[in-house]
């Protein structure tokens, strides 16, 4: 990995973190994150697989009021670089997400804590009037979620491969698998919460519909979600088309003739 790799991969990072807690860019799903990385490693095809499996895993990971989510940025970004430095598998990268996320949980509620302390301080500048410090507070703060992803990335980095290799073949093959297995069940409930969140009865049809195909055709999920566009498109014609005008007759004596011209 050169220098160019890794300035690219260290700014992918801190675009992540900060992501991870705006939550407007969705620049923290690996979705995103994991193909980026794979281009800048020369492997996109393996971020695609992978940021697909994971964020398979991460649909319904959300902060919900002071309750914070498994963290996507630091999972999605050292497994790829992980998996792609020494050639894992993507069962490999699925296990090592689960712990990082669960890492990168405990450092963005500490990174969160020391906010505290910032927020209390723009106070008192707000009161002054002094907004222009108020908005380098901000700054800063979105600059330390950025480092939260970037020091475990450069970390990552600069390590050997073949010491990457050798701890990932240290851990027991019953871990492993469990979470591996654990990771196929978030993947569940997490498409089951999306599913709840989105429980529209009317489009539900087309929810087992996709399911049918998948089961009993040989689309490919490009054909599938073609189809699915499809019928989007269908609906929103049928569904918000202009009526066409009716003229109501209530008695034809009050009609004179410029209305019958009409």
């Amino acid at each position: 990995m050169n220098t160019g790799q890794m300035f690219l991969i260290l700014l992918i990072a801190g675009v992540a973190g900060i992501g991870s807690v705006l939550d407007e860019g969705q620049m923290h799903r690996p979705l995103v994150v994991c193909p980026l990385i794979g281009l800048v490693l020369g492997n996109l095809k393996m971020g695609i697989i992978l940021g697909g499996n994971l964020e398979m895993m991460a649909l319904g990971w959300m902060n919900v009021g002071l309750a914070m989510a498994p963290d996507t940025a630091l999972a999605a970004v050292i497994s790829t670089i992980v998996v792609i430095n020494t050639h894992s598998s993507i069962g490999d990268g699925i296990a090592l997400a689960v712990p990082l996320a669960a890492a990168g949980q405990v450092l963005t509620i500490f990174v969160r804590t020391i906010v505290v302390f910032l927020i209390h301080r723009g106070d008192i500048f707000a009161k002054k009037g002094q907004y222009r410090v108020l908005e380098s507070m901000h700054i800063f703060a979105m600059f330390l979620q950025a480092l939260r992803v970037m020091i475990p990335t450069a970390g990552v980095m600069f390590l050997n491969t073949k010491v990457v290799e050798q701890l990932l073949s240290e851990i027991p093959k019953v871990i492993s698998d469990g979470l591996q297995i654990g990771g196929g069940i978030i993947v569940v409930v997490g498409y089951a919460m999306v599913i709840n969140i989105m429980d529209v009865p009317e489009l539900k049809p087309f929810f087992y519909l996709g399911f049918l195909f998948a089961a009993f055709t040989k689309f490919n999920l490009v054909g599938i979600g073609g189809l699915g566009l499809i019928f989007a498109i269908l609906y929103l014609q049928l569904e918000y088309r202009e009526p066409k005008k009716k003229i109501k007759i209530s008695n034809s004596d009050d009609l004179d003739d410029d209305d019958l011209d009409d």
